[in-house]
C-alpha cells in the first residue's frame, strides 16, 4: 500500500469569520500499490488557492459560474478588453467580437460596452446565437458568418469603422474585420480557434495584404495571455461578481450531464455547438 496525504475541511470559520489554517486538516490515506484495469494513478504537482473558494455567494450560488463568467473566461474577457482594447468612455468606439456566442466572446462584448464602447457587434455561427446576442445579451447587432456576407454586414453595422476587435477565431473572418478597422485601432488577440487544428505557429501569420493594412493603419495586434496578469485576478474577480449581481453581466451556459459525455461536449464546443460556456455536470450532489 502506498501512503498519500489529503486535505480535508476540519472546521468552518463561522459567520463573518475569516478562514485560518486550523480550518483544514491533513490526513494520511492509502492506495493499492498495483493498478487494476481501467485505473489511473496521478501525481499532483501544484494546487491553486483563490479567493472564490471561500464564498459561493460570489456568484449567488451558481457554482458553475466560477468556471465561466467569474472564472478564467470572464477574467480573459475583462483583462483582454482592459489591457489590449484601449477602450475610452465617451469616444464613440465600436467593438467587434468574433466567436461571440462562446463563453469568452459573449462576455467580452458585454464588458466592452460596460467599459465604454458605444457600439458592440458580434460574429457567430447561427441565427439562434445572433438572436440571443441581440435580444438577451445586449449586442447592437450580430452576424451569422455561415450565411451572411460578413464584409457587407460589417459596413452596415459598423458605419464608423471598427476601433477594437476581440479576436477569438482568426482566419478569413478576422481578415475581413481587419479590412474595416480604423487607423490606430486595436486587436485583442485572444484566440484563433479556426487555426487550432492546422500545423501553423501561434499566432498564425497574416496574409501579406492584411499585414500591410496593419502597418499602414498602425493597428496594434499583440498576443494576449491572461496568465500574464495574475496580479489583477483578485480585483477582476470582484468586478465580474459585482456586475453579475447587479444584472449588468448576462450569462448563458450549455450544460451536458454525465462525465462519460465530456468527449462529446468538447467536440461540440470546438464545432460551435455551445451557447455561452460549455459545462459538464458530473454530479448534482
Amino acid at each position: 500500500m502506498a501512503s498519500i496525504q489529503q486535505v480535508v475541511l476540519n472546521s468552518r470559520p463561522g459567520k463573518n469569520g475569516e478562514p485560518v489554517a486550523e480550518n483544514f486538516r491533513v490526513e494520511v490515506s492509502y492506495l493499492p500499490q498495483d493498478l487494476q484495469e481501467g485505473q489511473v494513478k496521478v501525481c499532483t504537482k501544484f494546487l491553486s488557492v483563490d479567493p472564490y473558494m471561500i464564498d459561493p455567494e460570489l456568484v449567488d450560488g451558481h457554482l458553475s459560474y466560477l468556471l465561466g463568467a467569474v472564472g478564467m473566461p470572464g477574467l480573459t474577457a475583462l483583462l483582454g478588453v482592459r489591457e489590449k482594447g484601449h477602450v475610452t468612455p465617451g469616444a464613440n468606439q465600436t467593438m467587434v467580437v468574433s466567436g461571440a456566442g462562446g463563453a469568452c466572446g459573449m462576455l467580452a462584448g458585454q464588458i466592452g460596452r460596460l467599459e465604454g464602447c458605444s457600439r458592440v457587434v458580434g460574429i457567430c455561427g447561427s441565427d439562434e446565437k445572433c438572436q440571443i446576442l441581440v435580444s438577451e445579451i445586449g449586442f447592437d447587432a450580430a452576424i451569422n458568418y455561415k450565411k451572411d456576407n460578413v464584409a457587407e454586414k460589417l459596413r452596415e453595422y459598423c458605419p464608423a469603422g471598427v476601433d477594437a476587435y476581440f479576436d477569438n477565431v482568426g482566419g478569413d473572418i478576422s481578415n475581413t474585420v481587419i479590412n474595416q478597422m480604423n487607423p490606430n485601432s486595436h486587436i485583442i488577440l485572444c484566440g484563433q480557434i479556426s487555426q487550432y487544428n492546422k500545423d501553423v505557429p501561434y499566432p498564425p501569420p497574416l496574409p501579406p495584404p492584411i499585414d500591410v493594412i496593419l502597418k499602414k493603419r498602425n493597428i496594434k495586434r499583440e498576443r494576449f495571455l491572461v496568465l500574464n496578469y495574475t496580479e489583477k485576478f483578485d480585483v477582476g474577480t470582484v468586478q465580474l461578481s459585482r456586475w453579475l449581481k447587479e444584472g449588468k453581466l448576462k450569462v448563458r451556459e450549455t450544460v451536458v450531464k454525465g462525465l462519460e459525455n465530456i468527449g462529446a461536449a468538447f467536440e461540440s464546443m470546438m464545432k460551435g455547438g455551445n451557447i455561452g460556456k460549455q459545462i459538464v455536470l458530473v454530479s448534482d450532489g
